[in-house]
């Protein structure tokens, strides 16, 4: 009897160990999981709010213009670099720099653009 005892408890304390070693498994995994799920999303995400900068810059290039150029153009693709930059707070002559222009030729390019920096905006309520 006292051997029965023995050998059920020494297979509880095998399988306690066992089910021990398969939970912290299957919970790594379910991590990793995870992990990629949400690096992919934020990959997405990246993605999405990078699109949506290059439209919002769009549509203020195209207010601007009325639809002077087309919206592959390389003219646009300058302007747009341009207007990106100045709204990051790059220097005139930086941003000169950056896209090998003349300062006075990007400061005419960006001239509409500053204007409107200097106009009241949205105030939160």
């Amino acid at each position: 009897m006292g051997w029965t005892i023995a050998i059920l408890f020494g297979t509880a304390v095998v399988l306690l160990i066992l089910s021990f070693v398969k939970t912290t498994q299957s919970n790594s995994k379910l991590e990793q999981q995870i992990e990629h799920v949400s690096i992919s999303v934020l990959n997405e995400v990246h993605g999405l709010e990078m699109q949506l900068r290059n439209i919002q810059l769009d549509a203020e290039i195209t207010a601007q213009q009325a639809g002077a150029a087309p919206a592959d153009s390389e003219e646009r693709d300058l302007l747009r670099e341009m207007l990106d930059l100045y709204k990051r707070g790059y220097s005139i002559d930086s941003i000169a720099g950056k896209t090998k222009l003349k300062p006075n030729e990007v400061e005419s390019l960006l001239s509409p653009y500053m204007t409107q920096k200097t106009e009241r905006g949205l105030v939160a309520q």
